[in-house]
C-alpha cells in the first residue's frame, strides 16, 4: 500500500459540533411554517427558535432567547408538557403527540390551540442529552374546519328534517359563537313581509334589552350595520360603532350592551328577494379577517336556505289549511242541502197527507152541516171544536181546529180560508 504523507485534517471539537446543530436548524426551520425550538439543559432553556415557534407562543415579550421554558411559558406546567419534556432529557426516548390541545397565554389573551408535534432529544458525541428539539406543525385550523364541516352538516340535517327555524338559527348562532377564535355575539334577523323591517331571529349572547330594542327597525341607508345592509342588499363593516355615521341613532344603545364593531350580511333568496340579516358583533373595535368573512358567508348562505325552506314549509301549511276549509265548507255545503232536500220532502209528504185529510173529509161529508169537532186529525183524530173551513182549489174543503188549519195552511200551498165569516185569508192573519 502507498503511505500518505501530509498532515491528517484534525477532528472536529465534540463541543463545537453541538453548537453547530442548532445553527444549522435554525437555517433549515427559519421561515418554516412549521414550529421549532431548541431547548438545552435539564431547565430547557431556549437556546434558539424560529418565528413560527414564536408567533404560535404569542409574540411580544415571548419572543425570546436564553429564557427557561417553565419561566417564558408558565401555562405548560399544569398541561403536562413540561413533565414530557422532563421524560425525553431523562430517559433520552423522543416522544410524539398528535392533535395535542393546548392553551396557550393565560387570562384575555389565551388561546386554544392544536399542534403535531415531535420532542427529540439532543446529543453530545458521546451519546449523553444534553437538550431537546422540538419541532411541530399546529393544527388548529384544520381541528376548527373539521369542527365547522361537522357543526354545518348538523345544521342542513336540521334543515333536512323540518326543525323549527327559531331552533336551527338559535343553533347556528351558538355554532358560530364556538367556532370563532375571539369572541364574537351573533345576531340573526328576519325580513319582514313587506322586505322594510327586520324581525327578531335568534342572537343569544345579545343581552334581551338589546333583541327588544331593534326588533323591528326599518331598512334603509344608515340604520345601522344591519339596517343598512337589508337596504343595500350587500355586506356593511362596522369596524368602530363609537365613530361610525351609520350608528348614530343606536350608539347608546350599543355602548350600554358592551358592543363596539358590527358586521352585517344581507342574507338573499335565490331570486335576490330579501330574507334578513345575518350579523356579527364584537367587544371591542375590530377589522374582519379574511377567515371571518368565508365564515358569514357560509353560514349567511346557511341561514338563507333555513329561511326558504321554512316560507315554503309556511306557504305549504297555509295552502293546506285554505285546502281543508274549502274542503269543510263544501262538505257543509252537502250536508245543508240534504238536510233541505230531506225537510222539503218532509213538508211535501205532509201537504200529500193534509190534502188527502180534505179530499176524505169533503167525501165523506158532502153537504152535511157544520161538524162538531175538527176534520183535520187524521188517524188519530182531533177532538178539538171545529172552528175554521178550509178549502182547496180543486173545491175539496173540510173543517178544523186553529192547530190543524195552521199546519195545513202552511203545508199545503192551494188551501186557502173558506170560512164566510172569518172574512177570508187576510182578515185570518189580521185576527
Amino acid at each position: 500500500m502507498t503511505a500518505v504523507s501530509g498532515r491528517q485534517p484534525a477532528a472536529p471539537d465534540h463541543e463545537d459540533a453541538d453548537r453547530a446543530v442548532p445553527e444549522d436548524l435554525r437555517a433549515l426551520f427559519g421561515q418554516s411554517i412549521a414550529v421549532f425550538a431548541s431547548l438545552s439543559g435539564p431547565a430547557h432553556v431556549v437556546e434558539t427558535a424560529n418565528p413560527a415557534f414564536f408567533a404560535a407562543i404569542g409574540g411580544g415579550d415571548r419572543a425570546r432567547t436564553g429564557i427557561a421554558l417553565r419561566d417564558l411559558m408558565p401555562e405548560l406546567a399544569e398541561q403536562g408538557f413540561l413533565a414530557l419534556l422532563d421524560r425525553v432529557y431523562a430517559t433520552g426516548e423522543s416522544y410524539t403527540g398528535r392533535d395535542a390541545r393546548v392553551v396557550l397565554g393565560t387570562g384575555a389573551h389565551a388561546r386554544e390551540a392544536f399542534f403535531d408535534f415531535t420532542y427529540e432529544p439532543r446529543r453530545a458525541a458521546g451519546g449523553t442529552v444534553t437538550g431537546i428539539h422540538v419541532i411541530g406543525v399546529e393544527t388548529t385550523q384544520i381541528r376548527h374546519a373539521q369542527r365547522l364541516m361537522t357543526e354545518h352538516r348538523a345544521l342542513l340535517e336540521q334543515i333536512a328534517r323540518q326543525a323549527p327555524l327559531a331552533e336551527v338559527l338559535d343553533g347556528m348562532a351558538r355554532c358560530i359563537e364556538n367556532l370563532a377564535p375571539e369572541e364574537v355575539l351573533v345576531s340573526i334577523l328576519l325580513a319582514d313581509d313587506d322586505g322594510r323591517h327586520l324581525r327578531h331571529g335568534a342572537a343569544p349572547s345579545l343581552p334581551d334589552f338589546y333583541n327588544e330594542a331593534i326588533d323591528g327597525i326599518a331598512t334603509g341607508e344608515g340604520v345601522g350595520s344591519c339596517g343598512t345592509a337589508a337596504h343595500r342588499r350587500e355586506p356593511v363593516i362596522v369596524t368602530d360603532i363609537t365613530t361610525d355615521p351609520f350608528w348614530a341613532d343606536f350608539r347608546e344603545l350599543a355602548g350600554r350592551a358592551g358592543l363596539a364593531a358590527c358586521w352585517s350580511t344581507p342574507i338573499l333568496a335565490r331570486d335576490g328577494g330579501l330574507l334578513g340579516t345575518f350579523a356579527m358583533y364584537h367587544r371591542s373595535p375590530r377589522i374582519p379577517q379574511d377567515a371571518d368573512l368565508a365564515l358569514t358567508q357560509v353560514f349567511a348562505d346557511t341561514a338563507a336556505l333555513a329561511i326558504e325552506r321554512h316560507h315554503i314549509e309556511e306557504a305549504k301549511a297555509a295552502a293546506e289549511a285554505r285546502a281543508r276549509q274549502a274542503h269543510d265548507e263544501l262538505a257543509k255545503a252537502v250536508r245543508t242541502e240534504r238536510q233541505l232536500r230531506t225537510e222539503a220532502d218532509q213538508r211535501a209528504a205532509t201537504a200529500a197527507e193534509l190534502a188527502d185529510r180534505m179530499r176524505a173529509a169533503a167525501a165523506a161529508q158532502g153537504d152535511s152541516p157544520h161538524p162538531e169537532h175538527c176534520q183535520l186529525g187524521g188517524a188519530a183524530g182531533c177532538t178539538a171544536p171545529a172552528e175554521i173551513k178550509i178549502a182547496d182549489s180543486w173545491g175539496d174543503s173540510a173543517w178544523g181546529c186553529s192547530t190543524h188549519v195552521e199546519e195545513a195552511i202552511i203545508n199545503v200551498r192551494s188551501v186557502f180560508i173558506a170560512s164566510e165569516e172569518l172574512g177570508g185569508l187576510a182578515a185570518y192573519r189580521d185576527r
